[in-house]
């Protein structure tokens, strides 16, 4: 599992490592493991020109440490001091290992041609900078467009905390960070600013983190398995009320998504012209009986509260998603994932949709306050929010899954999973996980429909159960 801690816990944590170290050595650490990301991406040292982006904190020291030991292996390094304080010592040390340090008070230097660097080191801001750069940063970045970019810990410009943007930031192709993951590493939009995130160890202790991310192996413990004595109903049966005669593709989708054989079985109810296509494409599927857990509102139209209120009435678990959300009006009698994206989100709150876009970690944690319930904040990285402010987020999937169908096999899946015995928390996240693996999977990087997700879905959880 990813952990994402905020900046209180990582500075109260790197204070008590220091005072167990001699000076200086938790910097050298963090410089080492930047200068080994550097040589990688570049695949060696010797005869590169490497340009250092230096601000006036302890990132802008681990940038010119880094520094030290790319020029001591042959690479040509300058360090273009962003601010008119910078690591004295560290900045002593580069010019020792001939490196060159230029003042951009001076004016951004000329980058054109023959002088254009390989690789350009952020290590503008810290962790405990505030979001926006001011100038001269700016303009350095705008002279340096285009050359691969490595961030120290965080991108410069975001903010830690929250992942939220605010001004002018950093877009870096890799991110070296040093002890854990902080929460602009997972969550967008500042998450999309940090490319490739490496994690360097640096010997942290640290406690739990409200912000996390489940990996393949968390999510293969979580993963339902039959007992030996097992029969179908003891295995879970998930009942889907999704779809209607305008929106009939909505049912084969969220039957799709709950019929992998994660539940002993699949229950339909719905308008008898699309339950009559739910059987002829998946004859293993039956209708009303008792459930352990309903999924309802895809594609549910006009019906879709009634729906709802149909389900609630069994006082099961339920997963709600696209119509039905409209019906949700404050927290529900039974144990709840809502399903929403930005757009049904803000219908939901009253909220400003492009801020939910822009803040989407407060808004998802706001609204599992709201309804007491697990809110399951669609994105590119999804966020699982619950009331006591706990977060996953799902870092798989593609781009390619943004198509229309996706969401109603996710909903069919969490429901499969809620029936399968998890708690909601767990359904939303593994359901999410799974979902975003399995459509990398059926992609294999190209274009893809939600059809495709829900058939790769059984095979990707054979490879889930196979790795316990």
């Amino acid at each position: 599992m990813r952990h994402a801690h905020t900046v209180e816990q990582v500075r109260a944590a790197e204070a008590a490592l220091m005072a167990t170290l001699p000076d200086g050595v938790l910097m050298q650490r963090a410089a080492a493991g930047l200068a080994y990301a550097v040589v990688d991406l570049l695949g060696g040292a010797y005869g590169r020109r490497i340009v250092l982006l230096v601000g006036p904190g302890d990132n802008g020291g681990d940038a010119l440490y880094a520094g030290v030991l790319l020029a001591r292996r042959g690479a040509q390094v300058e360090a273009w001091l962003v601010a008119e304080q910078a690591h004295g010592v560290g900045t002593q040390a580069l010019r020792a290992a001939g490196g060159r340090v230029l003042r951009l008070a001076d004016g951004v230097p000329d980058t054109q041609g023959r002088h254009r660097p390989d690789v350009v080191v952020d290590g503008i801001v810290g962790i405990g900078g505030r979001p926006g750069l001011r100038s001269p940063a700016p303009d350095a970045l705008a002279a340096l467009d285009g050359v691969p970019l490595v961030a120290v810990d965080t991108p410069s410009g975001v903010d830690v905390d929250t992942g939220e943007l605010d001004g002018p930031h950093v877009r870096a192709d890799v991110t070296v960070t040093f002890g854990t993951h902080k929460v602009a590493h997972l969550v967008d939009p500042a998450a999309a600013a940090a490319g490739a995130v490496h994690l360097v160890d640096i010997g942290l202790a640290l406690p739990p983190a409200a912000v996390t991310a489940l990996q393949q192996e968390d999510v293969a413990a979580l993963v339902p398995r039959p007992e030996p004595a097992a029969h179908k109903y003891t295995r879970g049966v998930v009942g889907v009320r999704a779809g209607s005669s305008r929106y009939p593709g909505a049912a084969l989708l969220c039957v799709a998504g709950a019929d992998t054989g994660l539940v002993g079985m699949v229950r339909y109810v719905g308008e008898d012209d699309v339950a009559a296509r739910v059987r002829q494409t998946h004859p293993e599927v039956v209708g009303e009986g008792r459930v352990q857990a309903w999924a309802v509102g895809s594609g549910g139209g006009e019906r879709a509260g009634e729906a709802l209120d149909d389900a609630l009435a069994d006082g099961v678990p339920v997963v709600v998603d696209a119509d039905a959300l409209a019906h949700v009006d404050g927290p529900l009698p039974v144990p709840a994932v809502l399903t929403p994206h930005a757009g049904e989100l803000a219908a939901m709150t009253g909220a400003d949709r492009a801020d939910i876009e822009a803040r989407p970690l407060h808004h998802a944690r706001a609204a599992a306050e709201q309804y007491d319930a697990t809110v399951l904040l669609k994105g590119r990285h999804t966020l699982v929010a619950r009331r006591d402010g706990e977060v996953r987020v799902t870092t798989s999937g593609t781009p390619w899954l943004a198509t229309a169908g996706a969401g109603d096999v996710l909903t069919g899946l969490v429901g499969a999973l809620l029936a399968a015995g998890l708690d909601p928390w767990d359904a939303a996240s593994a359901g999410s996980w799974l979902h975003g693996a399995a459509a990398t999977l059926a992609a294999r990087g190209g274009p893809l429909v939600a059809g495709e997700v829900a058939r790769a879905l059984p095979v990707l959880l054979r490879a889930v159960v196979d790795e316990r």
